[in-house]
């Protein structure tokens, strides 16, 4: 058979994304090097669409959730990943947990039965040089694959090591303690204020209980595959900085000097005008909704730097929308390598889906296999595409990989909320996650006709 469209990676994204075309009628080759004696350092078989960590997709909360209401768009398209998890689940509370191999077999089995869908064996080392094509090959890209891939794009924009540094909601910091600005107030704010950084400032009792705490918490550990890959400075974590010395912290991404304090202006203040340390929060998104911690990559685990952070001066009450992580992986610098409809600016008929884009979680992986899969069906039919609204998960999430995400700090996300435009002002604060769903479903409908049949 000839293909129309070449699929590199079964996974959950290269899974999706063939569902999506094969059910269209359009003829798809998919090439997975498992089954064909290679295998990732993640996987335990050949099965496709295998669950490598968790078996959760976590909440199916579609009422107040953002990972729920992506459930929700993704079984109103059709998605043989949802259908599969659906059929699989396990008992979980709210979230949607699944029998993983149940799982694959469905997922497997359903592919399998598409006429037009050929399913390859094989290892593919080079991008196609020609023809419709989805890269699908997930965090753990085989390094010639991965050689290819950073020869098309540059070597700078496919990064191997993940350096994960927190991200808060802006609406959970306390203004009434921390301040804006850059340091020596030399910013890039279209004011001219300078005014580009959230600070939280330590005395030095803070900080000296705040540095032991780092010292003292719990860790992670890498993966076997993992531990070969050394630290390079600009992705070591903060407690290995936290343990050379009292005051490393101080002269590196905690640096106080510079950063005056108009909260503490008062000739009464006790601490005076300057910190003893300050955590630096930068903006990651142009809806100015979330705030990466500066340098705050971290092996902590997940609840110890949950604890640990809300000890900082103004972050008691922080929501995260993503908590820190250092390890392995391979996606890349979206914002500035694809265009709209995921396709790499060199190469165009080349589109790049899942978690090599900068997505995190299964259900994100699969959900930007889809819209692959839909944009690819939609220039097929020479059908013009009308990517989804903002205002839902999918288009959230599109939107974060394909633009509005800040480049030079793009890292791997979740979807969450932050993502989203926000709701209207007057909405209340107990409502703004009704107010997110509800909005999105109905955007979700208007949109729904659009998508080619």
């Amino acid at each position: 058979m000839t293909h129309q469209v070449h699929i590199i990676g079964g996974g959950l994204a290269g899974s999706e994304a063939a569902w999506q075309l094969a059910r269209r009628g359009i003829r798809v080759k998919l090439s997975e090097m498992r089954g064909a004696g290679e295998r990732s350092p993640a996987h335990q078989g050949d099965a496709l669409a295998e669950l490598v960590c968790s078996n959760s997709f976590r909440s199916d909360d579609h009422e107040r959730n953002a990972v729920g209401l992506l459930h929700h768009e993704m079984r109103a398209l059709g998605s043989l990943v949802m259908a599969a998890a659906d059929k699989s689940s396990v008992p979980a509370g709210s979230a949607l947990a699944v029998d993983r191999d149940v799982f694959s077999a469905h997922v497997e089995a359903a592919l399998a039965a598409q006429p037009t869908l050929e399913i390859v064996r094989e290892r593919i080392d080079m991008l196609p040089a020609s023809g419709l094509t989805i890269i699908a090959t997930g965090p753990l890209t085989a390094p010639a694959l991965a050689d290819s891939i950073g020869a098309a794009t540059g070597a700078d924009s496919l990064a191997f090591f993940d350096a994960i540094a927190p991200i808060v909601h802006r609406d959970s910091i306390d203004m009434d303690i921390c301040w804006m600005a850059s340091r020596w107030d030399k910013g890039s704010g279209d004011d001219g204020s300078g005014k580009d950084y959230i600070n939280c400032p330590m005395t030095r009792e803070e900080y000296v209980a705040f540095r032991q705490g780092l010292l003292d918490g719990e860790k992670t550990e890498f993966r076997e595959w993992e531990a070969s890959t050394p630290y390079f400075e600009g992705c070591m974590p903060i407690e290995v900085m936290a343990s050379r010395g009292e005051d490393t912290l101080r002269f590196g991404p905690m640096k106080p000097v510079g950063l005056d304090n108009p909260h503490w202006a008062s000739p009464e203040h006790p601490q005076g005008r300057w910190a003893h340390a300050v955590v630096q929060l930068r903006q990651d998104n142009k809806l100015g909704t979330l705030w990466n911690m500066v340098g705050f990559q971290t092996k902590l685990k997940h609840a110890e730097q949950v604890r640990l952070f809300r000890t900082i001066p103004g972050l008691q009450n922080a929501e995260f929308a993503r908590l820190g992580g250092l390890h392995r992986n391979t996606f890349l610098n979206s914002p500035t390598l694809l265009d709209r409809q995921l396709r790499l600016g060199s190469a165009p008929h080349i589109r790049f889906a899942g978690q090599i884009t900068g997505c995190e979680g299964y259900v994100e992986s699969a959900s930007v296999g889809l819209l692959a899969g839909l944009m690819t069906a939609a220039q097929i039919a020479g059908t013009p595409w009308t990517a989804p609204p903002r205002t839902t998960a999918l288009g959230a999430l599109l939107s974060h990989i394909t633009g509005d995400a800040e480049a030079d700090s793009y890292q791997p996300m979740n979807v969450n909320f932050g993502l989203f435009p926000p709701p209207a002002d007057e909405v209340k604060k107990k409502q703004r996650k009704e107010a997110y769903t509800g909005r999105g479903k109905a955007d979700l409908a208007v949109w729904l006709p659009t998508v080619v049949a």
